[in-house]
């Protein structure tokens, strides 16, 4: 018979980042560590009062260890800068904390988690939350939004809409910049670079 194995098996019994961070290096919760270089926990101030959650690390995060730091970082900062706020205000992390990849020639390229991996991935974003306790969560993509909200949560229903949840007093769900980077024409990243920033300013007046 198969093991099945979580996050929840790894969480540590005293919470605090620093713990949370550190009992994460060694989770086997689901395969995805077995070709990750590193676990890429969240990083930000533990009273932030708001929450930027992603998917799945990239590969410059798998690297550096780091959230957001690869091409999407890039146009993340720029988004937050837009609105006033600096990466040092927020906290960020994403749903799942190994990065999931294919190889394609020399390059490893992102490859969506499965709803296992989600699943066993979610009480280390859970414990994130219960610690930092943000006022607003802001879901970058689907798979963050549905992560929180639901498997049924669609985001082009509501795309840019304040949700009252059980996990913070308003969660946001937006377009993940690296969707906008994906975008094959100008005109439609220039639209959904208006979105984004448009979203993170309504999160953070909310917050």
């Amino acid at each position: 018979m198969q093991i099945v194995s979580s996050a929840a098996d790894y969480l540590p019994d005293r919470r605090s980042l620093k713990s949370l961070k550190e009992a994460a290096q060694g989770c086997q919760g689901c395969e995805l560590y077995k070709r990750a270089t590193q676990t890429v926990f969240g990083q930000g101030p533990v009273a932030a009062r708001l929450m930027l959650v992603g998917e799945v690390p990239g590969d410059q995060e798998d690297l550096q260890g780091k959230p957001f730091v690869g091409p999407a970082g890039r146009l993340l900062d720029e988004a937050l800068a837009n609105v006033g706020l600096a990466r040092n205000q927020v906290y960020m992390t994403n749903a799942v904390k190994h990065f999931k990849w294919e190889q394609r020639g020399t390059r490893r390229l992102h490859g969506k988690p499965s709803a296992r991996q989600i699943s066993a991935c979610r009480p280390w974003l859970e414990a994130e939350i219960e610690v930092v306790h943000p006022h607003t969560i802001v879901c970058l993509g689907a798979t963050a939004a549905q992560t929180l909200l639901g498997r049924t949560f669609r985001l082009t229903h509501h795309l840019g809409e304040l949700i009252a949840s059980s996990w913070a007093k308003a969660i946001i769900a937006t377009y993940h910049p690296s969707s906008i980077l994906r975008a094959p024409e100008p005109t439609d990243r220039a639209h959904m670079k208006r979105q984004l920033i448009h979203d993170l300013k309504r999160a953070a007046n909310a917050a």
